[in-house]
């Protein structure tokens, strides 16, 4: 199978897959090293190359470092930092704490330098007044990290894309969260800052709560109602066959049809789910007709519910 092209990753020069890999389930659902290694060399096999994670994710760092750290050059690294961690002291999003999780995050993944590093999450009070932002320039400075960024939705997102100092932005996009395609996503393409579509996949918003692992039963439970509210089958969409395997491909093709999506993260611990979904990725974008129609339906829905469906954080 023919290797996934590159694209340019907004203005940072890096040149990305159109796929990622998401680091949290490695991290949350207590995956054996030895899995975690096959399953990423795997990914770097098939030419993906784009590695996402956080200090905040348990042990991802350190086994992604212990698996494919000797590959470093093959890959666009990303990590995340500002939430605190057990081992390191300071509040929230101050600078020495960033400072701490910034070198904690060199030596987990066994590397001299991150290709970007994001804020996670912080609230825009918090990106507004400067401090944490203003520790990852100067980690830039000093080149420990090369680009800096901010994951996040709604309207910490907004800000934050059309910050100068901002080069990254993550947050989610999919066919149950598509907040962020009106509210975040022009002024990303305006400012040609680098967009990683988080869960693009809605967390497999249709499967049964007992069937999602660990906690992402709870996790996956906003996205399940909305999908739910939309009322719309793959059949409606084009899409025959059984909903299981259906929606995977419609949910990812969506996100990949997004303009200014650049590269979407999929977080797996199964090497047959990342193959499905590098083959369902090499399929391209959504039909505009079926893309338009999972928006019309979320709209409809979103006014029906009274409440406007934000990012989801």
């Amino acid at each position: 199978m023919p290797l996934m092209q590159t694209i340019a990753f907004g203005k940072t020069g890096l040149k990305v897959t159109q796929l990622g890999f998401g680091g949290a389930p490695v991290g949350y659902l207590g995956v054996d090293q030895q899995c975690i290694t096959h399953l990423l060399n795997t990914f770097l096999d098939t030419g993906l190359n784009i590695i996402d994670t956080a200090a905040r994710y348990a042990g991802s760092e350190r086994a992604i470092g212990i698996a494919v750290s000797h590959r470093r050059d093959e890959y666009v690294l990303v990590s995340k930092c500002g939430h605190q961690v057990d081992d390191i002291a300071g509040d929230p999003w101050s600078p020495i704490l960033i400072e701490q999780t910034i070198e904690r995050s060199l030596r987990q993944l066994r590397t001299d330098r991150l290709d970007v590093m994001l804020l996670h999450s912080c609230d825009l009070e918090t990106l507004k007044q400067g401090d944490a932002l203003a520790a990852l320039v100067k980690a830039r400075i000093a080149g420990k990290v090369m680009f800096i960024g901010y994951s996040g939705d709604n309207e910490a997102a907004a800000w934050a894309a059309a910050c100068p100092q901002i080069d990254v932005i993550q947050m989610s996009v999919n066919i149950c969260d598509q907040h962020n395609i009106d509210a975040v996503l022009p002024i990303a393409r305006t400012h040609n800052v680098a967009v990683m579509a988080k869960r693009p996949i809605a967390n497999a918003a249709w499967k049964d709560a007992k069937d999602q692992p660990g906690h992402y039963a709870d996790y996956a439970s906003t996205y399940a109602e909305r999908l739910d509210r939309m009322g719309i089958q793959p059949a409606d969409l084009g899409f025959n066959g059984p909903p299981a395997e259906a929606w995977p491909q419609i949910a990812l093709r969506f996100t990949i049809a997004q303009p200014g999506v650049h590269t979407s993260i999929i977080g797996t611990t199964s090497e047959e789910h990342a193959s499905a979904n590098f083959a369902t990725s090499r399929n391209g974008p959504l039909d505009a007709s079926a893309v338009g129609l999972l928006r019309q339906v979320f709209k409809s829905a979103e006014g029906a519910s009274g409440q406007a469906w934000l990012g989801q954080p």
